[in-house]
């Protein structure tokens, strides 16, 4: 059967089905119903025949695995995605966890951060399996949790020695392929000024003015040793917290006096090539600076590695790579155009699994999947023609890598 042949066997509504099925199960990080997700993942991996186990990750919580077997002789290629997702936020017209279609998008919370991706290479090689396909290579699907603790649903499975010669993880990109994204790291900046009544506030050194004045530089940064342009278009820094007040208890009682502390939380992003040192020496010469404009001004910066959870790293695989060519090909067979690939943004200041499979496992690989321009919003949705087109490229990039075996 040809490549094109199998591209239009696939199944548009039950694959719709699967996506919204899959919306409906509530899976807030850290909560049961990951535990559920992954038994029904793992559950539609053993109706189709492949090899499926439920991978303690820690306590209660559990990755799904499922591998279908090739024939011997093909290079093996593992799909990647996190079933966990946010929690709802306020806005949504739509029910989140319905799993409401219509003419143009499916909807619910994790649609496109990531369930769209995960449903997208079941369906593939569901479609392969019905059509009675027999691969050389094997094909790995992992459901895994925790990726938004740092991944530990993914690093749980490398070290049970999950390993494959490529991987794919389905992150939303909008199908374009992703071969480098930024390292990820949490930061905590505290600012102690001097107190003062309202009355003499010209003798004291007001933290929140202070802070008013950092949020935009910071805000503002790249960092030193980008090796490239394009290396320092992922360079970002965010701060997402910021909280005022009286004392290291930020008490909030007496407004009318100064307030002489201020607590920052944000988030950077670097490429590889650059160290978290060196931007933490770049954010300290920032706030060397804010202590000379606010003279008795203290400021620190802590990075906030969270207890027993690791933080994502770089990520970066060469544009020529086997497994970026084979879905650029996929790609082009799909839709007839070439398929944007490198360092794009926003996607490169994400941080994803990709990074521990390339470092911690030594795995090649690429970020490519459904969703992304309606991601950590209200009403969050993907694209239906871009769900069903990423089937057809995960289907034809599987045929490439893994190989059809004869007979």
């Amino acid at each position: 059967m040809s490549p094109e042949d199998l591209i239009r066997r696939v199944d548009e509504r039950a694959s719709l089905d699967l996506l919204a099925d899959m919306v409906r199960h509530r899976s807030h990080t850290q909560t049961p119903g990951e535990r559920r997700i992954v038994e029904f993942m793992a559950e539609r991996m053993r109706e189709l025949g492949l090899e499926t186990e439920l991978q303690t990750v820690e306590g209660e919580r559990a990755n799904a695995i499922g591998t279908w077997r090739g024939t011997g002789g093909g290079k093996s290629l593992m799909f990647n995605g996190h079933v966990d997702t946010n929690p709802v936020t306020e806005g949504w017209t739509v029910d989140p966890v319905g799993g409401v279609i219509d003419d143009r998008f499916i909807y619910g919370i994790g649609v496109s951060n990531m369930k769209a991706g995960d449903a997208a290479y079941f369906c593939a090689v569901k479609t392969l399996i019905d059509a009675g396909m027999r691969l050389k290579g094997d094909v790995i699907l992992t459901y895994v949790v925790g990726e938004l603790q740092g991944g530990v649903g993914t690093l749980a499975a490398i070290r049970h020695g999950l390993r494959a010669d490529y991987f794919i993880n389905a992150e939303p990109t909008d199908l374009q392929a992703l071969t480098m994204h930024a390292a990820a790291f949490t930061f905590i900046i505290e600012l102690t000024g001097i107190t003062r009544h309202l009355s003499k506030r010209e003798e004291a050194v007001d933290a929140i003015t202070a802070a008013c004045a950092l949020i935009p530089r910071l805000n503002a940064m790249t960092f030193s040793g980008a090796p490239s342009e394009a290396h320092l278009a992922i360079n970002r820094c965010h701060v997402g917290v910021v909280h005022g007040a009286l004392g290291h208890d930020l008490a909030e009682w007496r407004p009318p006096q100064v307030a002489d502390f201020v607590r920052i939380r944000g988030s950077a992003r670097y490429a590889p090539g650059q160290s978290e040192a060196q931007v933490l020496a770049d954010m300290r010469a920032v706030l060397d600076d804010l202590e000379r404009r606010f003279p008795g001004l203290k400021a620190t910066l802590t990075p906030e590695h969270l207890v027993g959870r690791p933080m994502m790293p770089t990520f970066e695989v060469a544009r020529d790579s086997p497994i970026v060519q084979a879905v650029n090909r996929a790609y082009w067979m799909v839709r007839g155009t070439d398929q944007p690939t490198g360092a794009i943004l926003p996607p490169g200041f994400y941080g994803t699994d990709a990074a521990h499979l390339k470092h911690e496992a030594g795995m090649e690989g690429v970020v490519c999947g459904p969703g992304g321009r309606y991601n950590t919003m209200p009403d969050e949705r993907v694209d239906i023609p871009d769900y069903l087109d990423m089937i057809r490229i995960y289907l034809l990039a599987i045929l490439e890598i893994c190989g059809v075996a004869e007979g």
